[in-house]
């Protein structure tokens, strides 16, 4: 049976399994009543706010939905859909190896444990993410690790010895995380499209999206010349490595205050979506890893991690772990096709009453004013009541 290894950073989730390298940023798209992840669903954030999620796995919990977001319960049933699509993507794969944030307590990891028990595959080995990648570096003493994740980021402080590391400490820097960074990134370049062209792209949700489709590939053109154009609805815009900058600093500032505060100086490792960051490096030196290099921490065992270690409970198989017990949502039916309308039930709609007796001048033809029509009838049904009374008598 084969075995899969499923790195958990909600920015870039990566599964391998064999020769597939799958890349799924987690983001939930909802089409109808199913359910698009990845990039298909980044694809869509500006154009369609309001079908897109991005909070599912950093707020992993079965808590209901807020806003909702079509037929899932809670970021659960999104967790779950997710992870069936990446399976199946993958060609369906019998067990996998998770390697899992610092950020997640350990209610949402028995929560994410016990969603995989309602998967087709089985999890046989668990492993904070950050002690798997400081595990490639045999030099003993303190290490920091930088990750980025969609809505914040995470600085681990891990310590290692003889072989072995061990998680010290984490801190979660907010307001750093991805969707800040593009953000700032963003607006900077609209900017700059505004003072050269005259050309609003954030005026409308298509010249937005294209804006941030292209944001991407104008950083990595960034790290190899000084000055990058980028092109949005025919208008063009100069942007350089110096404008993007100010960008990063307020990342740059939280993790020297965070490294200073813990006390300990020791080798800092990047993730690698920092060095589409301009000028990170420059404030932040450190090692940075490449964006394939977790699977090679794992060893080819199916039931554990050598030379790694971490505060969490002692097995790193999930078999020892407690998992939280999850069902998932039951399928939905069709709505049932009606060959005629349906029947409207509840109130009639309200018409104006018929009234006989006063007939104005308008409909019957005469031209004689209202009040003397309305004379004329009030005196004929004095008469008629006059001659039922006298003839009832």
């Amino acid at each position: 049976m084969s075995i899969a290894y499923l790195d958990i950073n909600d920015s870039n989730l990566q599964l391998w399994s064999g020769d597939r390298r799958l890349q799924s940023p987690g983001y939930a798209l909802l089409e109808g009543r199913e359910y698009r992840f990845g990039t298909t669903a980044r694809a869509a954030a500006r154009l369609r706010p309001r079908d897109v999620s991005t909070r599912y796995w950093w707020q992993l919990s079965t808590e209901p939905l807020q806003p909702a977001l079509g037929p899932a319960r809670h970021s659960a049933d999104l967790v779950h859909a997710h992870l069936q699509a990446l399976h199946k993507e993958a060609g369906q794969p019998g067990e996998l190896l998770l390697a899992v944030p610092g950020s997640m307590h350990k209610e949402q990891l028995a929560l994410l444990l016990g969603i995989i028990q309602q998967c087709p595959f089985s999890a046989v080995g668990l492993v904070n993410r950050s002690v798997a990648l400081a595990s490639l570096y045999r030099a003993d003493g303190p290490l920091f690790h930088l990750e980025v994740q969609l809505h914040q980021a995470l600085l681990s402080q891990l310590q290692s010895a003889q072989g072995e590391v061990a998680l010290q400490h984490t801190v979660a820097l907010s307001g750093c995380g991805l969707l800040q960074l593009q953000e700032r990134l963003v607006s900077t370049v609209a900017a700059a499209f505004v003072r050269q062209t005259r050309f609003d792209p954030r005026r409308r949700a298509e010249t937005e999206q294209q804006l941030y489709d292209a944001l991407p590939a104008a950083l990595r053109q960034l790290q190899r010349s000084p000055e990058v154009s980028i092109a949005v609805q025919g208008y063009h815009a100069r942007i350089t490595r110096t404008d993007l900058q100010p960008a990063s600093e307020a990342l740059c500032r939280s993790v020297n205050a965070s490294m200073a505060e813990q006390g300990a100086g020791g080798q800092l490792l990047l993730d690698p979506v920092t060095a589409l960051l301009p000028g990170l490096q420059q404030h932040l030196p450190g090692i940075l890893l490449e964006a394939d290099a977790l699977p090679g921490c794992w060893p080819p065992t199916s039931h554990g991690w050598c030379s790694v270690r971490n505060r969490w409970p002692s097995s790193t198989a999930c078999r020892n772990w407690g998992k939280t017990r999850y069902r998932p949502r039951p399928p939905q039916r069709k709505p049932r096709q009606h060959r005629h309308p349906p029947r409207r039930h509840g109130r009639r709609r309200w018409r104006p009453p018929i009234y006989c007796g006063i007939i104005t001048p308008s409909l019957c033809g005469r031209t004689a004013p209202i009040s003397a029509a309305a004379g004329s009838w009030q005196k004929k049904r004095e008469a008629g009541a006059c001659a039922a009374t006298a003839a009832g008598r």
